[in-house]
């Protein structure tokens, strides 16, 4: 489908499949000639101009972010009604989605639990966590590079994106295997509705797993990190109950395991397509991190989420009432032409590319996004460092010019189920 073809009126974003595997015509055509507009189905406001989307970031007094991993159709045994819905909201907070996870919160309960959160993930720890991640990337490559192939996503991504969280906050070695088996092993395809109930299990004993950790802690603290995050408090000087302490801790997982997941995926591919372009990132690895910006500009792994106007507001000339449900298609934003020229050309030395909203902006820009950047540059790096060539298995995606990729058919995500490469290690000197 091309940007000439498309006419929103006849869409249905949230179910039309064609969309959901090649989003970029009805981005290109949305940010064109309507910038923010109201489809006409659902009464969804879509949102895909940068600054626009900047200003429902920027009003979190506004736009509640409770619904953000929710859809298009609020189902709520009450209605929406009144000149600000934000103690309503909060009343009926537990029949919205992932209505524990922080990434739903609004302030003040956002501002406690962001505030104990960043206390966990500090540079120093980040600092720290670096060498891990040097040597977890070596230590798949040492596994997968003698096999020629492998399905990038599954064995090497997911294990490498859990193992990452779980050194970050101190979950010991002898526990590792436990959270690759419960978030980076391939189950059936079981269909939407029993792969949400697969998340909540895992969350669930995630949850159990960190609240025996923190109660352990606190009867007995030690000199490790799992300690001082069972001590931490909010800004009041207050010690969080154990299970506050535990979704946090597990939502780092939930909120940033997909979302690196599909960055390494993405990166890879576009990477395994273009000899030229990983040639050059071979000889100048300092390019790498510009790369990556350039790759969540222009391919963000979280295409949007959702917000619901709590007040009475007004953005692109369109007047919002109360409960007005918002899509922020930020995937759609790093193509905005106001903001970035040539906005389709992928530009590894594009001087703003970090300006994208891939991680969002605001009192909810992604506190992982250290952590995923870190990610991905050490793993490109020593990939490319420790092979010749990487390219996408014809055998399985079919030839240059005519893949068939397995693409997440998602309206909230952008990314691979499955990638399947090939590449010749490097021999050493």
């Amino acid at each position: 489908m091309s940007t000439a073809e498309i006419d929103p009126t006849e869409i249905d974003y949230f179910t039309d499949a064609e969309v959901a595997a090649d989003p970029v015509p009805y981005f290109d055509h949305m940010l064109a000639n309507c910038p923010v507009w109201r489809e006409p189905k659902y009464g969804v406001v879509i949102v895909t101009g940068y600054e626009e989307a900047l200003q429902v970031y920027h009003q979190p007094d506004v736009y509640s972010s409770i619904n953000r991993t929710g859809g298009p159709i609020l189902d709520l045994p009450v209605e929406l009604v009144g000149d600000d819905l934000t103690e309503l909201l909060e009343q009926y907070r537990e029949y919205f989605p992932s209505n524990d996870q922080m990434v739903t919160f609004d302030p003040p309960l956002h501002t406690d639990h962001r505030a104990l959160l960043m206390g966990l993930i500090t540079p120093k720890r980040l600092k720290q966590n670096e060498q891990f991640l040097q040597h977890t990337a070596d230590h798949f490559l040492d596994e997968l590079l003698p096999k020629g192939e492998c399905d990038f996503i599954w064995d090497y991504a997911k294990r490498y994106a859990v193992l990452a969280v779980a050194d970050l906050l101190g979950v010991p070695e002898a526990d590792h295997p436990m959270l690759i088996e419960l978030l980076a092993t391939e189950a059936p395809m079981l269909g939407n509705l029993n792969l949400q109930v697969a998340h909540h299990n895992s969350l669930e004993r995630l949850y159990a797993y960190f609240i025996e950790k923190i109660e352990e802690r606190r009867a007995n603290p030690g000199e490790d990190i799992l300690t001082g995050m069972a001590l931490a408090t909010f800004p009041d000087g207050s010690l969080p109950e154990p299970i506050h302490v535990a979704r946090i801790a597990s939502n780092l997982f939930a909120a940033g395991l997909e979302t690196t997941v599909q960055l390494l995926g993405i990166s890879l591919a576009r990477l395994a397509e273009d000899q030229d372009l990983q040639s050059l990132l071979r000889r100048e690895t300092a390019l790498i991190p510009k790369f990556i910006e350039e790759v969540l500009r222009i391919e963000a792994p979280i295409k949007g989420s959702f917000r619901l106007t709590k007040v009475a507001t007004t953005i692109g000339g369109l007047d919002l009432a109360p409960g007005t449900v918002v899509l922020l298609l930020h995937g759609a934003a790093g193509r905005d032409a106001r903001v970035f020229d040539n906005p389709a050309e992928f530009d590894v030395q594009r001087p703003n590319a970090r300006q994208h909203l891939a991680f969002g902006r605001g009192i909810h820009t992604c506190p992982g996004a250290p952590l995923a950047r870190a990610e991905a540059v050490y793993s490109l790096q020593r990939l490319l460092e420790r092979t010749e060539s990487i390219t996408v298995s014809d055998e399985h995606h079919g030839p240059a010019g005519d893949r068939r990729w397995d693409l997440m058919e998602s309206y909230k995500f952008r990314g691979h189920t499955h990638l399947h490469l090939e590449y010749s290690e490097r021999k050493a000197d």
